[in-house]
């Protein structure tokens, strides 16, 4: 399969997945979280795919590498708040253990696709 756009890749798909995952879990969350942690998950959340994007737009590989940088340093945070709301009992197990599957998933294919464009430089 070619790739003509962002948007045909799996990796920013999944991204994408995992941003609709967090939006509908955080909708749960206590009110008086909305500018504290349900904020801070959305926006590390849509950080992911953004880059994502952004990187597989620029010219040089080097650009593309530091946002795929950036997209896992952000997907390490989407983890971090999770269980952060796990222990505030915002979210129950199997809710946690579903994004962190998702999340785990990602990671490898972000891992997978930044070992690929390092070997082409």
């Amino acid at each position: 399969m070619t790739i003509k756009s962002f948007r045909d890749l799996r990796v920013w798909q999944a991204g994408m997945d995992l941003v609709e995952a967090i939006y509908r879990v955080t909708q749960s969350f206590p009110a008086h979280e909305l500018y504290g942690l349900t904020s801070q998950l959305r926006r590390a959340a849509i950080s992911i795919p953004s880059n994502i994007a952004e990187g597989h737009t620029r010219q040089h590989t080097k650009e593309y590498l530091h946002h795929l940088s950036f997209a896992q340093a952000s997907l390490a945070e989407v983890e971090t708040q999770l269980e952060i709301a796990h222990r505030l009992a915002y979210l129950n197990p199997p809710e946690l253990e579903s994004l962190l599957s998702q999340i785990n998933s990602l990671g490898k294919q972000l891992y997978a696709l930044r070992n690929s464009l390092q070997r082409e430089r």
